[in-house]
């Protein structure tokens, strides 16, 4: 009962930093920093890489190798946004790291909705299956094109 309750907060957190990271990634491809919505994403994504820590695994799995990166990817999104104050090449390197981890969170989302969503489950029962692969193939370019785009349009004295 408590691992359920547990996982429906680490759900939640892992939607609300979705939902959140992408107004912010809307934001920066309309050169807007969104401060707030900014703290709030990366607050909330820092979250869902730490709530999953705590998990019950057993040895090393993928999940924790992505949440790994993710925690180093947003170390460094952070230390640009706040510290550097997205000076110089911090803007850009704030800019992809930023989408980097949205893009964990969504491929991640991805995974788990194969696997739990019976329709999808179906259609790809061990994720090896070309409509998992596409459909992650596909939210990869939308993810790396959205990055080069932001990155050339999100300024640094873009209204808050």
């Amino acid at each position: 009962m408590i691992l359920h309750i547990y996982t429906i907060i680490h759900v939640l957190i892992s939607l609300v930093g979705i939902f959140t990271g992408l107004i912010v990634l809307f934001g920066m491809l309309a050169g807007n920093r969104l401060d707030s919505w900014t703290k709030w994403f990366l607050i909330t994504t820092v979250l869902t890489s730490v709530t999953g820590f705590f998990f019950p695994f057993h040895g090393f799995t993928p999940a924790i190798g992505v949440g790994v990166i993710s925690l180093l990817v947003l170390a460094i999104a952070i230390y640009a946004r706040y510290p550097r104050h997205l000076a110089g090449a911090w803007r850009w390197i704030y800019v992809v790291t930023a989408v980097i981890a949205l893009y964990f969170n969504v491929f991640v989302g991805i995974v788990q909705a194969f696997e739990k969503i019976p329709a999808l489950k179906i259609i790809a029962p061990t994720q090896t299956e070309p409509p998992f692969k596409l459909t992650q193939l596909i939210v990869l370019t939308l993810f790396i094109v959205f990055a080069i785009a932001a990155a050339t349009r999100f300024r640094k004295e873009a209204a808050a």
